[in-house]
């Protein structure tokens, strides 16, 4: 998006007071065509969810009618603050994305966005980043599995790094078998494409012990292994890395804005195919914590990838605050559908602030139990911990699953696998594929750890 300075246009936008999203354009000859979008009556709620919709909204209408310039009336967005100018800046690239952007991966809308500078500037360039680093996440999860291998993921996320004060280490089968990351490589193993572990460091307030730890999964293609997926499952195994892209992403925008906040981004990275050296159902497999794992369902891959993810941002990188971010489990989507995220947390004054944040964002999450009794369900005869459920309740088990690798430190686990690609968008920023589910609400947590 750039100030406007008097360029030719071909429409303008203005969200006005009327029926929610009702859409009308004016066309008057040599003028440019005025789009108006209603942002509901007076009394009605004006919020950042609204707020991303009305302006997706006025872009896809933008699009529609084949305009190359639009001008953005940003000051019902600025009622709402920073956080309103992050929202429509947010639903003016989401609502103008497209899928094609994942092969050249084009982050700005097709035609030129420009904004009335006044009173707005100062508020912008933390809105734009944020919204590139979401478009960022949807091109990489909509890239096509034989493109978007793990070598190429993790140079991908090396490169987004370029320009940015983050420091970005990329560890290699050899040096993830000298660490012991047993759980990691146990996936891994069943392709030709070696697994990697990527870490972002990104240290914006120096003097201060405290550290974020961001884990996400990174599973580039996920077949379900032996224990394979459905026919109707198939479509959406290579969008199995969209936590790993949402970490990384978050942790860029961070560093854009200069934050003042110690974030550190772990994503294991992995295929999960059938091969020779997959796992199979019944195997026991060791971990970097030192807890043996037994395997009872190979599609349930990504909590053990996870666990190593979560023991290395621990002792590895010292995090004192674990959030992990995954499309884990199918039972969410059940339970949740594509309007909200599962959560499940150790620590209530944490889960509070995931919830400040995600208010920010316009992103729903909902609070999964952790009743003792569920534990039962994930205890093996084998080994120390079962990955997989005996009876029901997948998502709260496979968050349990990863809670025994916390060390007790505060914790969340994001459960995206409903929120993350949608092949029926639930809002107007939203398009058919991946949403970048995740990245704003981890961008608005951080900052609400900042420590000026």
């Amino acid at each position: 998006m750039k100030a406007y300075h008097k360029e030719p246009i071909d429409a303008e936008f203005t969200p006005i007071y009327d029926e929610y999203l009702r859409t009308r354009y004016h066309i008057e000859v040599d003028a440019p065509i005025r789009i108006d979008v209603g942002r509901g009556m007076e009394d009605t709620e004006w919020n950042p969810l609204a707020c991303k919709e009305v302006y997706a909204q006025g872009i896809k209408t933008a699009l529609k009618l084949e305009c190359s310039s639009c001008l953005f009336d940003l000051s019902a967005a600025a009622e709402l603050g920073q956080a309103g100018i992050d929202a429509a800046v947010e639903g003016i690239y989401g609502g103008g994305y497209q899928k094609r952007f994942a092969m050249t991966n084009q982050v700005e809308p097709s035609l030129k966005c420009y904004f009335c500078p006044e009173g707005i500037q100062p508020e912008l360039p933390e809105a734009v980043e944020l919204a590139r680093a979401i478009i960022s996440v949807r091109n990489m999860v909509n890239c096509p599995a034989n493109i978007l291998t793990p070598s190429k993921f993790s140079q991908e996320l090396l490169a987004q790094t370029k320009g940015l004060p983050v420091q970005c280490s990329i560890y290699n089968k050899e040096e993830l078998t000298q660490k012991g990351l047993d759980a990691l490589l146990s996936v891994g193993a069943s392709s030709e494409n070696s697994p990697f572990l990527v870490v972002l460091r990104y240290n914006g307030a120096p003097d201060d012990e405290a550290r974020l730890g961001l884990i996400g999964k990174g599973v580039t293609i996920d077949s379900g292994g032996y224990c394979l997926k459905s026919q109707a499952s198939m479509a959406g195994i290579k969008g199995d890395m969209a936590g790993g892209a949402a970490v990384a992403q978050a942790v860029c925008a961070l560093a854009a804005t200069g934050a003042h906040v110690n974030v550190t981004a772990v994503i294991p990275i992995c295929e999960n195919r059938i091969s020779r050296g997959s796992l199979l159902p019944g195997d026991v497999i060791g971990s970097l914590s030192g807890r043996t794992i037994e395997v009872l369902n190979t599609d349930a891959e990504g909590r053990l990838i996870l666990a190593d993810g979560l023991t290395w941002a621990i002792r590895e990188e010292n995090c004192t605050r674990l959030v992990d971010v995954a499309t884990l489990t199918g039972a969410i989507c059940a339970m949740l559908g594509s309007v909200a995220a599962g959560v499940m947390s150790n620590d209530d004054e944490l889960y509070m602030k995931l919830q400040a944040a995600a208010e920010l964002s316009g992103e729903r999450y909902w609070r999964m139990p952790t009743f003792p009794e569920y534990e039962r369900l994930i205890q093996s005869d084998f080994a120390d911990i079962r990955n997989t459920s005996k009876d029901g309740c997948g998502s709260i088990t496979a968050g349990l699953f990863l809670k025994r690798f916390t060390e007790d430190l505060p914790w969340l686990h994001l459960d995206i696998a409903g929120t993350a690609d949608t092949g029926s968008p639930v809002w107007q920023h939203q398009t058919q594929g991946a949403t970048g589910a995740a990245v704003s609400t981890l961008f608005h947590l951080a900052l609400s750890l900042e420590n000026h």
